[in-house]
């Protein structure tokens, strides 16, 4: 039985891993997107591979060009919470330090969250790292 469990498993993870789009494990949705996203439960996360400080920044900066209001921060040593407004949608956008240089970003808009809105913050975001905006 547990044989059988561990290998149905093992398929799942595969089947989610090569095609690249959401499943739905009890009352949690999984996911994995290309070029390191992550999504799972309305919530997009990636890493980027610079520091907290920075990430924070252009974190902050990205919402600010997308004309996003009703921006409230509250960070602390390594981890922040940024909440944001946009239309009748809350944006929640976590930063946490995980180790030197390496700074994971979760972003949800909306309720149920909506992968769409929160990958373009995260290439706006990503788009600041790099000098380009």
């Amino acid at each position: 039985m547990f044989k059988n469990m561990l290998a149905g498993s093992i398929i799942a993870v595969s089947i989610i891993i090569s095609v690249g789009c959401a499943i739905q494990v009890g009352d949690s949705v999984m996911g994995v997107k290309s070029e390191g996203f992550f999504y799972t439960d309305g919530i997009l996360r990636t890493n980027y591979h610079t520091d907290f400080e920075r990430v924070w920044d252009a974190s902050i900066k990205a919402l600010k060009q997308l004309n996003i209001q009703s921006i409230t921060e509250d960070k602390k040593i390594s981890k922040g919470t940024v909440t944001a407004m946009t239309y009748d949608e809350e944006i929640r956008l976590t930063v946490e330090y995980l180790e030197r240089n390496i700074t994971q970003v979760g972003i949800r808009v909306g309720v149920s969250g909506s992968a769409f809105s929160s990958q373009i913050i995260h290439d706006k975001i990503k788009n600041i790292l790099l000098g380009k905006e």
